[in-house]
């Protein structure tokens, strides 16, 4: 006890008053840190261990992805607006139920009675409808105009999403075909000796048609285009026609239709095969409208076809000759609801 007594007097003298608090800061720092390094924050924070990650906070579930759903042909056909294009088949001539079916002011023949109007009616278009087809129009006038009416093509939208059309029998000369056919006067010759021009044309449609499809799918890249064929309008049995057609011209007649729809099936496919490798949304579909009239031909009980109705004074026929009826345009309106119905028989590329 009195050896403390004089190292505490020792301290005093060698460090002053102050010396005894000096020698006690230690022992308070050590009172102090230790219990603190003790804490694992500081440990982590001054000695880099003991460090315990904050817990994760539970993440919200992702939401799930949802998938988008193919459009069905007809949803894909109404969801914007449709346009019916073409030449006489499409717009009507030949079946008139109106008085303003045959008005002079009416120069592309537009009828109440084409197959447009039953598509109008049987589907809704949230576009809207239009009717721009118009009688003798060839692939070249559907793009630049007829009749003093603009071009049909020009009618046309990215908001467009059904064409129907046909086209391709003007550009062939069936008409002329036709009548150089039935009409034999004494320097004529035969029916079949147009053979020639008909191929030529033929093979002149194949390109012209091709030109005006891709016009039609740039201008309407979500369209479904419905391209028509055309109906074998003769039977081929003796004095079935009344129009001083042999049975020979008559199925040489039928013949070359059938040539004609070919050519129109090949180009259509070609276009719609292009659509697809592209990645394109619309579609080109061929209805097959050959057999359409059958047992309803020219001289039939209850024809779908008119005959020759010849103008004598122009040594021409007129205009309804040749083309359908009333019922044959219901026949052909039925194949355009089933096509717009069935679709082009591959996916269409539009999604929900």
């Amino acid at each position: 006890m009195a050896g403390g007594a004089t190292w505490w007097a020792n301290a005093r003298r060698r460090w002053g008053a102050r010396g005894p608090s000096l020698l006690l800061l230690p022992v308070l720092l050590l009172t102090m840190v230790v219990p603190l390094v003790g804490l694992p924050a500081v440990r982590c924070e001054v000695f880099g261990s003991g460090c315990r990650q904050p817990p994760e906070t539970p993440r919200a579930a992702a939401e799930p992805v949802r998938a988008r759903r193919a459009l069905s042909p007809v949803e894909a056909a109404t969801r914007g607006a449709y346009l019916a294009m073409g030449d006489s088949y499409s717009a009507g001539e030949g079946a008139y139920a109106t008085p303003a079916d045959l008005a002079p002011t009416n120069r592309c023949h537009r009828t109440s009675l084409a197959y447009y109007h039953t598509v109008a009616r049987h589907f809704r278009f949230a576009g809207g409808t239009a009717f721009w087809a118009c009688a003798g129009a060839t692939t070249a006038t559907v793009v630049r105009g007829k009749s003093g009416e603009p071009s049909q093509t020009g009618r046309l939208s990215a908001g467009t999403t059904l064409v129907t059309i046909s086209v391709g029998g003007n550009d062939v000369g069936f008409s002329k075909v036709l009548a150089g056919c039935v009409v034999r006067l004494p320097w004529s010759g035969s029916c079949q000796d147009q053979g020639g021009e008909v191929a030529d044309r033929l093979a002149a449609l194949r390109f012209s048609l091709t030109g005006l499809i891709d016009t039609v799918t740039a201008r309407a890249p979500r369209a479904r285009v419905i391209v028509l064929g055309y109906p074998r309008i003769f039977a081929e049995r003796s004095g079935a026609t009344g129009d001083n057609l042999s049975v020979r011209d008559q199925q040489w007649l039928n013949g070359r239709a059938r040539d004609l729809n070919e050519v129109i099936r090949q180009v259509v496919a070609d276009r719609d095969r292009d659509l697809v490798a592209g990645g394109g949304a619309g579609s080109v579909e061929f209805i097959d409208a050959y057999s359409a009239f059958s047992g309803h031909e020219i001289g039939s009980a209850d024809p779908y076809v008119n005959g020759l109705k010849v103008n004598l004074a122009a040594l021409s026929a007129e205009p309804g000759s040749f083309h359908p009826t009333r019922g044959g345009y219901a026949a052909l309106a039925r194949l355009f609801v089933e096509q717009v119905t069935a679709g082009p028989g591959r996916p269409l590329n539009q999604f929900r």
